[in-house]
C-alpha cells in the first residue's frame, strides 16, 4: 500500500489531521461504483430498524480512487481482515480445548465459543 515503510526507497508518510477528524465517521453501508477512469466508494449510515419499505440513510463520505489505488486498498483490506480473523479465532478458542488446557489468549482476549471453519472448507 502507499506509504509502506518496507517499500523500495524507504519513504514514510507523515500524515496529520485536525482533532475534528479524530473520531472518524461511522458507516454501516457502502456502495461501490466505477467509470472507465476511477472507482467511487460511497459510505452511508443507514437506519436498518425502520420497518418501512424505504430505509432512511445519510451519506457520511464519498471517496474517488484510481484503479491502481483501488487494487492496493483491496489488498490491504484483505490482509487486515485475515489478521483480524486469526485474532478472533484465537480469542474464540473453546476453554479446555482438546488437551484440556484453556486459558487466556496471548493478546488478553476472552475465550469461549467456537472456531469457524477456514474459508473454502
Amino acid at each position: 500500500m502507499a506509504g509502506d515503510p518496507d517499500a523500495p526507497g524507504g519513504r514514510h508518510l507523515n500524515i496529520h489531521f485536525g482533532p475534528e477528524h479524530l473520531a472518524g465517521s461511522y458507516a454501516n453501508f457502502a456502495n461501490v461504483s466505477h467509470s472507465d477512469y476511477e472507482f467511487t466508494v460511497t459510505f452511508a449510515r443507514v437506519d436498518h430498524e425502520v420497518e418501512e419499505e424505504e430505509v432512511p440513510g445519510v451519506v457520511v463520505s464519498r471517496i474517488n480512487l484510481s484503479a491502481k489505488f483501488m487494487r492496493e486498498l483491496i489488498d490491504a483490506m484483505e490482509d487486515n481482515y485475515a489478521k483480524w480473523q486469526t485474532r478472533e479465532g484465537i480469542r474464540n478458542l473453546p476453554e479446555g480445548g482438546p488437551s484440556g488446557g484453556g486459558g487466556t489468549p496471548p493478546d488478553g482476549g476472552s475465550t469461549g465459543g467456537s472456531v469457524p471453519p477456514p474459508p473454502g472448507s
